[in-house]
């Protein structure tokens, strides 16, 4: 077992030890989907790519890919982003 795969395995088993959600305490992002209009990406860490049919995202470990049509950043928080537009997908690469 590598050592992020044994760091993550206790950081699950505290968080539910204490009750903590597991995005807080795993530095997850959460992603949340409105129909096919919006998207907000919560913990994140900053736009990879920005068109108005493809807006990539990195996040901890991987990046979240949206695409659609007319893409527009919404709102850009630091610790919060939001896609609107018409969504086609949303992907983790």
């Amino acid at each position: 077992m590598a050592w992020r795969d044994f760091k993550q395995k206790v950081k699950r088993q505290m968080s539910d030890i204490l009750e903590i959600p597991s995005d807080v305490v795993l530095d997850l992002p959460k992603v949340v989907i409105l129909g096919n209009l919006q998207v907000f990406i919560e913990n994140h860490r900053g736009i990879v790519e920005y068109t108005s049919e493809t807006v990539r995202i990195n996040v901890s470990e991987y990046v979240v890919v949206v695409k659609g049509e007319n893409l527009l950043l919404r709102n850009i928080l630091p610790e919060e982003i939001s896609v609107d537009g018409k969504i086609t997908g949303v992907f983790f690469e």
